[in-house]
């Protein structure tokens, strides 16, 4: 979009501030968007960028700073003004309530009525249909329940009800952070028909592919004030992750061992025949040492697979070895105390690894508690010590001992779930998409700890919605397809095309045409 100086702004954020307690989170931030642009907000984790998008939203109101939408100033008291404002956001940390369906979550917080104030059910009924029509979501059922469905499902429903309520400024809070394959290709259309539409976009997202591949212009946050705007084809990535997080691209993967892990006899585990929920027959063998990366689109069977490991998934078949030894997987309890200790960061921290209401030394001392009672007594003060140097290798903010988890970012939240499990010691890491939602000097910190871990004889099963991750971090990659381990790669094979080839089922002349 060529730079027009007298283009009244869609939005435009001058000079805001905004401090919690202690912290600064914006310190003097502006952000010029203009109309129908898809706008990139890019920035680290605590940058600013989740206090934008509250005040945006109507959920923050700044210090000080203007806020103005189509050249009129504004002021925001609450989320009703914003969407009467006509923006609407798609959180990343999804506002869906899980107790009701599809359908009643797309008609909250107000389904049509009639003259005398009746709910018009099968009104409502049509236009959620209609909607998912246009959105190509027809196939989620309107009638279930959102607690049972895939956190990916879950994430465009969401996405969906923000467009579904026909906004003239349309939030996405790291809306990909859940996605992958086919379902970014879905965003990236949505996102199109849009912005054709005349809808402004602002963009949200730590995957630079992503914000090349949709975004007009960006802005980076950093310490809370913008320090770079510009059309997005003036930056390449290095020049993005150095105004982001200060180091080059080339820094954020850490360097490859040598020589990949010799295969020890026995490996750490093995897997035989499995088959759980959508794995039909996995079998593969990690050793000591290994970063072994897992691929495949969504719903190949590789969410059945870690959680059959984690002793969370009903077994049909298949057997499994630690250490030489077999074990039977059969709870989270028996994992984690079977051979090496079998541990699982899942893929939402949220709602499945973390007690938000709790501190951080309660949260990662929790599996381990009983360690710590003396003569029938919890030793805090022994905990408190243990807990401090798990935090220290993992850089988590030393506030985290005693404050509550749910008032850190999402990256502080990630490292107290891994550091959970260094704290009981175990030696079989099962990491699910680990970096979703996390920016670049996080991300570079969780891999250099999964370098450092694996460097110590421990074992990594990785499984990442980002390709480029399993082909700097994994050893091997295996990928899976219809629940079937469908190809093989070691180190000098891996590469992204082969990956993607083999995940949708072997066409690699497809993606090279």
């Amino acid at each position: 979009m060529a730079s027009n100086p007298t283009t009244v702004l869609a939005v435009e954020a001058a000079d805001l501030t905004k401090v919690y307690g202690g912290t600064t989170a914006l310190a003097g931030a502006s952000v010029r968007i203009r109309p129908g642009e898809v706008h990139a907000l890019l920035g680290e984790n605590g940058a600013g960028k989740s206090t934008m998008v509250r005040i945006l939203s109507g959920l923050a109101r700044p210090d000080s700073g203007t806020l103005a939408l189509s050249g009129q100033a504004v002021r925001l008291h609450g989320p009703r003004d914003a969407q009467a404002a006509g923006i609407q956001t798609a959180f990343q940390e999804m506002t869906l309530v899980g107790d009701l369906t599809v359908l009643e979550n797309m008609l909250m917080p107000k389904a049509p009525t009639g003259p005398f104030g009746t709910i018009r059910r099968r009104a409502g009924r049509a236009a959620v249909a209609a909607c998912f029509d246009r959105l190509a979501l027809s196939s989620i059922p309107l009638d279930a329940e959102v607690r049972g469905l895939d956190l990916p499902v879950r994430q465009k429903i969401e996405i969906a009800r923000a467009i579904f309520r026909q906004p003239r400024v349309l939030l996405l809070d790291e809306p990909t952070s859940s996605l992958s394959g086919r379902d970014v290709d879905w965003l990236g259309d949505r996102i199109a028909a849009l912005k054709a539409d005349g809808v402004t976009v602002v963009f949200i997202s730590h995957r630079l592919s992503e914000v090349r591949a949709f975004c007009d212009r960006l802005t980076v946050l950093r310490n809370g004030k913008d320090v770079v705007t510009g059309d997005t084809s003036e930056f390449d990535d290095d020049a993005l992750v150095r105004q982001i997080a200060g180091r080059s691209i080339s820094q954020v993967f850490p360097a490859r061992p040598a020589a990949a892990p010799a295969a020890a006899a026995p490996p750490a585990l093995r897997v035989e025949g499995l088959r759980a929920g959508r794995a039909e027959g996995v079998s593969l063998q990690l050793a000591r040492g290994e970063i072994l990366g897992i691929a495949g689109l969504q719903g190949m069977g590789q969410l059945d697979l870690f959680l059959a490991l984690y002793g969370m998934a009903e077994r049909r078949a298949g057997q499994f070895e630690c250490d030489g030894r077999a074990v039977s997987l059969d709870s989270p309890g028996a994992a984690l105390s079977a051979g090496m200790g079998i541990s699982l960061v899942p893929e939402d921290r949220k709602t499945e690894a973390l007690f938000l209401g709790l501190d951080g030394t309660l949260n990662a001392a929790l599996p381990v508690l009983p360690r710590f009672v003396r003569r029938g007594l919890l030793d805090m003060d022994a905990v408190r010590r243990s807990v401090a140097g798990v935090f220290r290798r993992m850089k988590v903010d030393e506030r985290a001992l005693w404050t509550r988890v749910g008032a850190f970012s999402g990256g502080n939240q990630q490292k107290i779930a891994i550091a959970k499990w260094l704290l009981a010691q175990s030696r079989i890491l099962l990491l699910y998409d680990p970096t979703r939602g996390i920016d670049v000097g996080t991300k570079h910190e969780i891999y250099r700890l999964m370098r450092d871990f694996a460097a110590e004889g421990g074992s990594i099963l990785f499984y990442s919605t980002e390709v480029s991750e399993l082909v700097h971090m994994a050893d091997r990659v295996l990928v899976l397809y219809q629940g079937r381990v469908a190809a093989e790669f070691s180190q000098g094979e891996i590469g992204e095309t082969s990956i993607l080839a083999a995940a949708l089922g072997g066409l690699p002349e497809k993606l090279l045409a």
